[in-house]
């Protein structure tokens, strides 16, 4: 498993600075309560009096990596201290052999078609990490129309279906204020065809569509009509699908038992179009777990949340993405361990890989304690 880092910038921490802010992440996301130096001194046996330890969490929450919520209250972790955590001081999560078992059950049992698979990857992710999650597709290669065909319905209406190169099958129902009929739509399909097929959505232009209304004399806009479409399901392959699952799996965390905050996060999550999916962070290699903290994600919904994201391969161009976003008190490694070994049991289920391969990864190439 392997993480992309961020950085925390001019932190040159003692050994026992690192130990105690170990500490104090690990068992804060355990507790949900703030840290005491009583507590990190348990953690650290007697060799270390409770007044160094007070004045090492002091210097930290001075560097910014701690915080004190409360006068007399213990400390908790910042989003800096957090991220210097995930990036030099966790350790990888081993998965028993319960948790592998479970995800591999989850995604047999989602495995009866590629596409369900796909979309459906979120609804898995979400289940088995008990967090929001977000699955996304997108192409690798470029994506043409293979193939247009236009289907005569009445005279004012016809349906275009378009055979795309990665090999779906998209269709409009077309109605126009002229009359048409099956001999201009043979036209149409023979024009489009020639000019229209195995070429990317770039190289449909304005000159193209113009010397196209020109061949066929079209002068009532079915022209533009058809090469819009084409456009838009053209765009639309590249850019990939997206979808969110288990949103309202946030009120299980004592962070969102505020009904606003809950609500804007859950609301966010909900209305999210494709679009604005494609901006939530995405590793830049497959296999790569990318982990964004509170301020570090740059929708204003996000500011209090992390974000685990991964990014594994389909196969035929494609690749596939599986996040998941909850607080940023998470047992970040345990999180990125599952995320891992549920987007390689992806990637083997969509190669067409028996499931028993996906045992055979091993729990040692998941992490280590």
């Amino acid at each position: 498993m392997v993480f992309q880092k961020g950085f925390v910038k001019d932190m040159d921490l003692s050994n026992r600075k690192r130990e105690i802010l170990k500490i104090v992440v690990e068992q804060f996301v355990l507790t949900t309560e703030p840290v005491g130096s009583k507590a990190v001194s348990e953690e650290l046996g007697s060799a270390i009096s409770s007044a160094t330890i007070r004045n090492e969490m002091a210097e930290l929450e001075s560097m910014g990596l701690l915080e004190q919520p409360h006068t007399s209250a213990g400390r908790v972790p910042s989003a800096q201290g957090y991220r210097m955590y995930v990036d030099e001081l966790m350790h990888h999560y081993k998965l028993s052999s319960d948790d592998t078992n479970e995800i591999d059950k989850a995604l047999i049992s989602r495995a009866n078609a590629q596409t369900q698979l796909i979309d459906e990857a979120g609804y898995v992710a979400s289940r088995l990490t008990r967090y929001p999650a977000y699955a996304m597709t997108s192409t690798t290669g470029i994506v043409s129309i293979a193939r247009l065909d236009f289907i005569y319905v009445d005279t004012y209406t016809f349906i275009i279906v378009a055979l795309l190169s990665n090999d779906t099958v998209k269709n409009k129902l077309v109605h126009l204020t002229t009359t048409i009929n099956q001999a201009i739509l043979i036209k149409l399909g023979t024009v489009f065809n020639a000019s229209f097929t195995g070429i990317p959505e770039e190289q449909i232009t304005t000159a193209l569509i113009t010397s196209t209304e020109r061949a066929l004399g079209d002068t009532t806009g079915i022209v533009a009509v058809i090469a819009g479409f084409i456009i838009e399901l053209l765009c639309e392959a590249k850019a990939g699908q997206a979808r969110v699952a288990g949103a309202m799996n946030l009120l299980n965390h004592p962070e969102y038992r505020d009904f606003d905050k809950a609500s804007r996060l859950i609301q966010y999550l909900s209305d999210a179009d494709d679009k604005e999916l494609f901006k939530l962070p995405s590793p830049s290699t497959s296999g790569e777990i990318k982990i964004t903290i509170g301020p570090e994600n740059l929708a204003q919904e996000l500011q209090d949340s992390s974000v685990l994201a991964i990014r594994y391969n389909v196969g035929d161009d494609m690749e596939g993405l599986i996040g998941i976003i909850g607080p940023t008190r998470m047992e970040y490694s345990k999180v990125a361990a599952r995320l891992t070994y549920i987007a390689q049991g992806l990637s083997l289920l969509l190669s067409g890989s028996e499931i028993p391969k996906i045992a055979k990864l091993g729990v040692d190439d998941i992490g280590h304690e």
